[in-house]
């Protein structure tokens, strides 16, 4: 997402998709924490917990959720608390690696950084 889509986003809308509120209250989600719709969206639903329900059908990172909105992600984090208190979404640590035997081989990276270089 370029910066001036967000410097053109009308404060008013963003005041008004967060009911006023300038932070979530409910729990502090950080950028690489993965959300999992638990249900379908209703009728009548705000249009932006409907897409966030649809988005996280599959595990999707804050960060990236934010992205496929339009939509800082002060936004929607406030807007994931609302869907975590009621139970509509969850949220997962991501899995990290085990340790250093998970890791690819030194030689593999640079062969991949090699052939970045020549793009």
């Amino acid at each position: 997402m370029i910066r001036e889509s967000i410097d053109r986003e009308s404060p008013d809308r963003l005041y008004t998709v967060t009911a006023g509120r300038s932070r979530s209250e409910r729990l502090p989600f950080d950028l690489v924490t993965l959300i999992v719709s638990e249900s379908e969206p209703n009728a009548g639903m705000q249009s932006e917990l409907a897409a966030i329900l649809r988005i996280c059908r599959t595990p999707t990172a804050v960060v990236e959720l934010a992205a496929e909105l339009r939509l800082p992600v002060s936004v929607v984090m406030i807007l994931l608390g609302d869907l975590h208190g009621t139970g509509r979404v969850s949220a997962r640590a991501p899995s990290r690696a085990a340790g250093p035997a998970h890791l690819p081989h030194p030689e593999i990276l640079r062969q991949v950084l090699g052939g970045l270089r020549k793009l």
